[in-house]
């Protein structure tokens, strides 16, 4: 993430911060392949305080495109795979650089490598362009990893919110994903009692707690 604390969530896209960028990237490969994870977030960062994005979006994604080319070279040797997660600049974070699956999809045609995927979080998304089912259907040959939280409060998927949970599980069955689903939200009480929802999802599908089919019991 770079130096939190001076502000920075990220570096790939920071002009000026390939050096920082490069070490930061290699102490997660380390800890990534102490814990056997064979996927790497990474982030593109924030665009310079006091400065206006349509004046460095060319330089930072020249910057990005760089950095993620040494990435996956970098990641290549270790069998893993980088990832790149747009945030929304409406709720979360107005000055992150990458926004959009559009945008992020764009960035990896033209890097070219087979080892860096998108990382969809389906919160981002409904905040930025809303169309997820086109959305996921769209750009499902580049995704490796889904996150998941209701909108607008970001708590579990079966809090009051927009967006339809069980039909989107089903669709991404439907189309294929076999990769994990993060659950990247903020529990409104406790826990473990806020995953009654997937309990449920479980039992609406014929399955016992774990994923397990009963049929197979």
């Amino acid at each position: 993430p770079g130096d939190q604390e001076a502000g920075e969530l990220g570096l790939a896209a920071v002009p000026g911060r390939q050096a920082a960028f490069r070490q930061g990237l290699e102490a997660a490969v380390h800890y990534a392949r102490a814990v056997g994870c064979p996927r790497i977030h990474v982030m593109a960062g924030r665009v310079p305080l006091g400065t206006e994005r349509a004046a460095v979006a060319g330089e930072m994604e020249t910057t990005f495109i760089e950095n993620l080319r040494y990435t996956a070279d970098l990641l290549s040797q270790e069998d893993m795979i980088g990832l790149l997660e747009p945030i929304n600049n409406r709720i979360t974070d107005p000055h992150y650089y990458l926004n959009t699956p559009h945008q992020a999809a764009a960035i990896l045609e033209k890097v070219g490598r087979p080892n860096l995927k998108l990382q969809l979080d389906l919160f981002h998304c409904q905040i930025m362009d809303g169309n997820l089912s086109r959305n996921l259907e769209t750009y499902f040959p580049l995704i490796g990893h889904i996150q998941i939280a209701q909108v607008p409060g970001r708590h579990e998927p079966d809090s009051p919110g927009e967006l339809n949970f069980p039909y989107i599980f089903e669709l991404l069955e439907s189309l294929g994903y076999t990769g994990y689903v993060g659950c990247e939200y903020a529990p409104k009480g406790d826990t473990l009692e806020g995953l009654g929802w997937l309990r449920s999802y479980w039992e609406s599908r014929g399955l016992q707690h774990g994923g397990t089919s009963k049929a197979a019991k």
